[in-house]
């Protein structure tokens, strides 16, 4: 039972950012503040490797449903709170830092996980929560793109070597966007329909902004739409720095087999936990329908730190680089990489700048299988 029980920390969370409305004042910044003191205990703890013991399905799917509606009823507290309190410049950056946050974590991996589902209405809800950040559509480019073309040119959640976390959030954000909208046109295309018909899902998106942003305007007036604009543009944004952690600097070959070690995994426990698993991905990139809890860690693959330290981390490119990711990368390529894999890798170490450490035959060891 308490493996059912671990994932309801996710919802905490999110209690904790409602109550700092609730109580008012400055305690609106607890919703950010469960970041760094995530990211401090997450550190200290030692990785966990223990598969999950869930049988219920149904049961398992709780903290999911939960926080992903959580996700849209915390911009409605903030309304609320909005129209009821006035509140100091410093406050409204608390509010929307809070808000922006619960919308990355636990709401995107949330999110992620119902439409993933084979079933109509986790699809549902799972597309149209992502009001939280602006973008009803992104799921297609995640689902259709990022899922076909991981580690390899095409994938705009994958960064090249040497790119920093503030050149990769915003170039991501506009491919993705991009590759959302003509890979729903063509599919539109394909089944005769006009590419802009309004069967596209942008337009179902905006009308479902619309009505979001006019029930946020009813409760608390412009400010409340402005404040909730503001946290849905942050989050945008943030979503993308947790791309870069799970992909950054993998490469494959286009149209070969996606394996395992073609992701990062973050198993730190509170990553883990947080995220509904998709730290621990490397299995759902083999079979997206695998549900959350029956993700296997991978003992094998080259251990990462807690994805929360990893962003605080990259928020220091030298630090990024020098401590975590390139030590990663260089084993990944000596002993994980296939001889073509190897090839894109020191082209890709040649344009950042960094050292070349395939000069020495004897570094190479035989690929691990995985």
């Amino acid at each position: 039972m308490f493996d059912y029980i671990k994932y309801y920390l996710s919802v905490l969370i999110q209690l904790i950012t409602a109550a700092g409305f609730v109580l008012g004042g400055n305690y609106v910044w607890l919703g950010v503040a469960t970041l760094p003191a995530l990211a401090v205990i997450d550190s200290l703890l030692p990785l966990d490797f223990t598969p999950r013991r869930i049988a219920n399905r149904a049961l398992a799917y709780v903290p999911v449903w939960i926080s992903t509606l959580l996700g849209p009823l915390l911009y409605v507290i903030m309304a609320w709170h909005v129209a009821h309190h006035d509140l100091t410049a410093t406050q409204m950056v608390g509010a929307v830092l809070g808000v922006g946050w619960m919308s990355v974590l636990p709401f995107v991996p949330a999110s992620h996980e119902l439409y993933h589902q084979r079933g109509a209405l986790a699809r549902f809800i799972g597309h149209y929560s992502q009001v939280c950040y602006l973008d009803c559509t992104r799921d297609i480019g995640h689902v259709v793109g990022h899922h076909i073309n991981v580690g390899t040119v095409k994938d705009s959640d994958t960064a090249a070597r040497g790119e920093t976390l503030y050149s990769f959030a915003p170039k991501a954000v506009w491919r993705t966007t991009i590759d959302c909208q003509q890979t729903e046109s063509d599919a539109l295309e394909k089944r005769g329909l006009g590419r802009w018909s309004l069967q596209h899902r942008l337009w179902k998106a905006i009308l479902a902004q619309f009505v979001f942003q006019t029930a946020l305007y009813t409760l608390g007036g412009w400010p409340a739409v402005g404040l909730a604009l503001a946290a849905m543009i942050l989050a945008r944004f943030w979503i993308e720095t947790f791309n870069y952690f799970q992909h950054y600097g993998q490469v494959r070959v286009v149209g070969t087999p996606i394996e395992r070690r073609h992701v990062w995994n973050h198993l730190a426990p509170l990553s883990r936990l947080t995220a509904f698993e998709i730290t621990n991905h490397a299995d759902h990139h083999l079979n997206s329908y695998t549900p959350f809890y029956a993700l296997k860690p991978d003992a094998t693959a080259i251990r990462m730190p807690s994805v929360f330290f990893c962003f605080f981390a990259a928020m220091i490119p030298p630090l990024w680089f020098e401590g975590i990711i390139k030590p990663a990368l260089k084993r990944w390529d000596l002993e994980y990489a296939t001889a073509d894999e190897r090839a894109l890798a020191r082209e890709q170490n040649r344009r950042a700048g960094w050292p070349d450490w395939f000069t020495s035959s004897a570094n190479l060891k035989p690929q691990v299988q995985n």
